[in-house]
């Protein structure tokens, strides 16, 4: 008689899924990333990890003991912000990277340079990436900007749209002071100025791979039935008021004719050379305005974008035949902090200058 050893089961490796805690009344950009959340659990259980969620705030003491114990073979990062500030996104990335642990997404000097679009777009100049002209304004609000407009005001931390409405939006340099003014007594933080590119918007998302990064089929947010006069932009209402005019008539769409074709490349390739520059690791979302001559011009680059399930993320994965399971498998593959920093060679400016463009 053969006795038979009974094998031991072999335990799932534990992941913690990382993100800014929520609070209860928290606004729709912020609640959205506990649907995130229970998609990264859902896609890496059924990979086989042991996934483990773990809210992140200001008492960073408290996470650094709750991983320490946890022992995670790695940690998915979903953190967006930290006490509801765009401004702190960065700290899960340095946390992670203080304990050695391995993570998802990009590094955290890449969160850091993305996340202040400002400094972001300097970078973008410098490379000769094609960006709208910016200004920076002082603390109160004094002078114009050096250039023609129109102009729209926008946050410099924070994304999601936050505090972009058709009241962001002027062609007189004279109103800029009043409506940064507004912007910061209502959402705080800093605030700047930039040429609204007054044309279509594009998303390209941009996935790690064996091969290195692919390029997913670029999406083209459309403006649907919009009247002669209305702001053609993806608002904070667009995003997340599903009974507005804008959420229901701003329709994502991936068919285009031959006549796109050279600009569709010409987008690919510029996404391409944004996540060289930053050094990107796993996956990335780069958005687009193109002007009334087909010049593109990068609005800002997205390290590790929204993967719920109806974000321009997903979309995107699932055109290229992809489902939710192979996604979470591509950027867990593609971790960072499990080796040193991936640095590229910056983008040489006479490269693409000449062909997209000056940024200024």
């Amino acid at each position: 008689m053969v006795n038979v050893v009974p094998m031991k089961r072999r335990r799932p490796r534990r992941v913690a899924v990382l993100y800014g805690a929520v609070a209860a009344d928290a606004a729709p950009d912020e609640q959205d990333v506990l649907v995130e959340v229970e998609t990264a659990r859902a896609a890496l259980a059924a990979l086989g990890y042991a996934p483990v969620a773990v809210p992140i705030t200001l008492d960073l003491e408290a996470a650094r003991a709750r991983l320490l114990h946890l022992k995670p073979a790695f940690a998915f990062n979903l953190v967006e912000s930290v006490d509801g500030q765009g401004r702190l996104i960065h700290l899960a990335a340095a946390l992670l990277d203080s304990l050695g642990i391995p993570y998802t997404g990009a590094g955290h000097d890449a969160v850091f340079l993305t996340s202040k679009k400002t400094l972001s777009k300097r970078m973008l100049a410098g490379a000769g990436l094609p960006t709208a002209p910016w200004w920076e304004p002082p603390a109160d609000f004094a002078g114009q900007p050096g250039f023609a407009g129109p102009y729209i005001v926008k946050s410099v931390w924070e994304h999601a749209s936050i505090g972009i409405g058709e009241d962001s939006i002027t062609a007189d340099p004279r109103k800029l002071a009043g409506i940064l003014r507004r912007r910061q007594r209502r959402f705080g933080g800093d605030w700047f100025v930039e040429r609204f590119v007054d044309g279509r918007e594009f998303n390209i998302a941009v996935l790690g791979g064996p091969d290195g990064p692919e390029v997913l089929p670029a999406a083209e947010m459309t403006f649907v039935g919009f009247p002669e006069g209305k702001a053609r932009i993806v608002d904070y209402a667009a995003k997340w008021h599903e009974d507005s005019f804008e959420y229901n008539n701003t329709v994502r769409r991936f068919d285009f004719g031959p006549e796109d074709a050279a600009l569709i490349g010409s987008l690919r390739e510029i996404a391409l050379a944004c996540w060289r520059l930053f050094g990107l690791t796993g996956y990335a979302r780069v958005d687009f305005r193109v002007d009334a001559a087909g010049v593109p011009y990068v609005l800002e680059i997205n390290v590790n974008p929204c993967l719920s399930p109806d974000a321009g993320f997903a979309a995107a994965a699932a055109r290229a035949g992809l489902d939710r399971e192979q996604v979470v498998e591509r950027i867990v593959a593609d971790l960072a902090g499990a080796a040193p920093p991936r640095r590229a060679s910056p983008v040489p400016a006479a490269s693409l200058v000449g062909q997209y463009g000056s940024a200024q």
